[in-house]
């Protein structure tokens, strides 16, 4: 098996959260892709695909999925399976925590992708309004990490979110 993960990173947390991920599933396993540096056409070759992106200022796309982004339409991701995780600060920006990682869905959505890897709205979280929630409002589409502000619940939040795609993906073969 093979996973492409996908990243773009200002500041460099996306990254660090790829380089977590990638060191609990494997380098044999587990590829990194700056978008950056690489084009989105190349989640082409993955069959599992992981998106990272992180939420700018008042709901703003991160600059280099901003710079990509018509590129998306271009990328022929169905049948494929689909993890998002992303970056956002819900104490700075609580109006708009997550937003990136839920149009990010929204923009993927319409190629028919197994979604997998929904993380639950719990308590641990505190903001006013989000673009990442389902409609219920019980799940993010994504895992939801706030390096600005619980920093200290990100390696156990990727930790399990890891063993959580992984069981759901090896359910869905």
């Amino acid at each position: 098996m093979q996973i492409g993960l996908f990243y773009g990173s200002t500041t460099c947390y996306t990254e660090m959260a790829a380089e977590k991920m990638q060191e609990i599933i494997g380098k044999d396993i587990l590829s990194l892709h700056n978008i950056k540096d690489e084009p989105l056409k190349n989640a082409e070759q993955f069959d599992f695909v992981i998106f990272g992106i992180s939420t700018w200022d008042f709901g703003e796309l991160q600059e280099d999925w901003e710079s990509h982004w018509d590129d998306i339409d271009t990328v022929n991701l169905a049948g494929k399976t689909i993890a998002l995780f992303g970056m956002g600060d819900q104490q700075g920006y609580g109006q708009w925590f997550q937003d990136a990682l839920g149009m990010l869905h929204d923009k993927i959505a319409p190629q028919g992708v197994d979604f997998i890897g929904y993380w639950p709205n719990s308590s641990d979280y505190e903001f006013e309004a989000s673009k990442a929630l389902t409609e219920d409002k019980s799940q993010f589409v994504g895992l939801a990490l706030d390096e600005d502000s619980q920093y200290e619940k990100s390696d156990e939040r990727i930790a399990s979110w890891i063993e959580q795609i992984m069981t759901e993906y090896s359910e869905s073969l």
